[in-house]
């Protein structure tokens, strides 16, 4: 089926040339000559873009645009004039108009503006599955060759970048395609994760930045003015590279880094390290009151403002400080009151826990499975989230004021389809992604197995308590209910285990475009 094109034109016969042309191109053109009658033939068949000429006589161009628009807000009109005045120009910006062309126009200049507002999204599709095909087999050797958490960040950062412009393409050959580098990739990480972790936190070897260390060498530099650290709970590189052209009309990116998570990659273990500034095993040995085991009644993360005291203490830093959980919008709007009280501490720490929450929801919700189906509806809901919550409020105030800030998390998550078997006693860790305790039953060729905690300072419950570790997109499941344990939590999104989605997280600092 053609493009169908609506021309509107008093003086249409003049444009026959620049018609044939593009009817030779194989565009369905229908000429009018009067606002009206453009009207009319819209609601007739509506067509795939309007040329309006803005000089008619009775109902000018202006008037007929404004028409079309209450009636078909979307449909792509591109404004003819003669005169370059800034409000052409203006409605152009605003989105009023799709374009302008300034008479006398070219049959070339004809045909890139159709391109450009009919066929942008198949040519961008085009343009981008022979890119990644074109590149396909570089970033296939390089997999195989990477050998340090530096060279991962950059390969996570690359195959994220394919997975958001592949997204718009409808070629289910080239989703599969790109669907099995990125398993080999994943794959490829666990080995070289597990390979390495033990050594960064011995301090052998090239010990990457982690959730231990982050605040200590990057944040805390930072504090020679105002600094707002927004940690959002659950939050991967995907869904940054996602919301950051919003986050870039008030500020702008100083640095776009990684850094690597802890095990297990949940908020209990990661976040504790990452405000404390030592591992969980340190965290339990040295403050022990601020530690909650599993087993043991209580909020897991109930002390992390207290754990910032000490860490910011340890480092001779002695700040006036504020920590605030938003747990509802409307103690977040609360906040952007607030804000001249803020100004005054040079550290203020803001936790949104929201995509947390939705994770959760979506697995427990069939409404929200529906919206978070797929990994691009994942990160659209997230993009929508920013855009109506009181976080872009706060953000817009501060890029108004002298400021640094900092958009981190504490882990990622990772959508599950594989289940791998496991049994337990009662005193068995709950969470999918890893299991800790007593008389654990599991094929050690299908997990990350630690069976010593000590070596990554995990807190030991019991003298024969192991952790185990799940890989890429799998997720532990017990033989009990099998079948019906497995049908509700495939396609959910997960953490605690260990994946690129869940261990090479966003550490972004901001300043204000202003």
């Amino acid at each position: 089926m053609s493009t169908t094109i609506l021309w509107a034109d008093d003086e249409i016969d003049l444009l026959r040339p620049h018609i044939l042309f593009l009817e030779e191109k194989g565009y369905t053109v229908t000429p009018v000559m009067s606002g009206r009658d453009a009207l009319d033939e819209i609601e007739a068949s509506l067509p795939d873009l309007v040329f309006l000429d803005e000089q008619m006589p009775g109902m000018s161009g202006i008037d007929t645009l404004k028409a079309i628009k209450q009636r078909h807000p979307q449909l792509p009109v591109v404004m003819i004039t003669k005169s370059e005045e800034e409000h052409i120009m203006d409605d152009a910006l605003g989105g009023k108009i799709s374009d302008y062309l300034i008479k006398p126009v070219n049959p070339n200049q004809i045909l890139l503006t159709v391109k450009k507002h009919t066929e942008r999204a198949r040519l961008q599709s085009e343009s981008s599955t022979m890119s990644y095909q074109q590149q396909f087999r570089e970033i296939g050797m390089q997999i195989g060759s990477l050998r340090t958490a530096s060279q991962w960040m950059e390969m996570y950062r690359r195959l994220v970048y394919w997975d958001i412009e592949l997204a718009s393409t409808d070629d289910d050959n080239i989703h599969g395609i790109f669907l099995d580098q990125r398993r080999e990739a994943e794959a490829q990480f666990c080995r070289f994760y597990e390979a390495n972790y033990t050594d960064w936190l011995a301090g052998r070897g090239e010990k990457p930045l982690m959730s231990q260390t982050v605040l200590r060498e990057r944040l805390f530099p930072m504090l020679d003015r105002p600094t707002f650290l927004i940690v959002i709970d659950n939050f991967r590189y995907d869904q940054w590279k996602y919301v950051q052209p919003l986050v870039e009309r008030y500020f702008r990116v100083e640095a776009d880094e990684m850094y690597c998570t802890i095990l297990p990659t949940t908020t209990q273990f990661a976040r504790n390290a990452m405000f404390a500034g030592l591992m969980p095993s340190e965290i339990e040995r040295k403050y022990p009151q601020y530690w909650v085991n599993e087993d043991e009644q209580g909020w897991k993360n109930q002390y992390e403002n207290e754990l910032l005291d000490e860490n910011l203490r340890r480092n001779g830093i002695g700040i006036k400080h504020t920590y605030n959980k938003v747990l509802n919008a409307q103690f977040g709007k609360k906040l952007v009151d607030r804000l001249p009280e803020l100004m005054q501490s040079r550290l203020n720490v803001i936790i949104y826990n929201f995509i947390d929450m939705l994770s959760h929801a979506r697995t427990d919700s069939d409404i929200v499975r529906e919206l978070a189906e797929n990994e691009r509806a994942y990160r659209s809901l997230t993009l929508s989230w920013m855009e109506h919550s009181p976080l872009l409020e706060i953000m817009k105030a501060l890029s108004e004021r002298d400021v640094r800030v900092v958009i981190t998390t504490d882990h990622g998550s990772v959508r599950v389809d594989k289940p791998v078997k496991v049994k337990g006693d009662r005193g068995v860790s709950v969470n999918l992604r890893y299991k800790q305790g007593r008389l654990l039953d599991y094929n050690p060729r299908e997990v990350f197995e630690v069976k010593e905690p000590a070596t990554v300072f995990l807190p030991r419950r019991h003298v024969t308590s192991p952790y185990i570790f799940a890989r890429g997109a799998e997720f532990f499941a017990y033989p009990n209910n099998y079948n019906e344990y497995v049908r509700y939590y495939t396609g959910t999104f997960q953490h605690g285990g260990l994946s690129m989605e869940e261990c090479l997280v966003p550490f972004v600092s901001l300043r204000p475009r202003g």
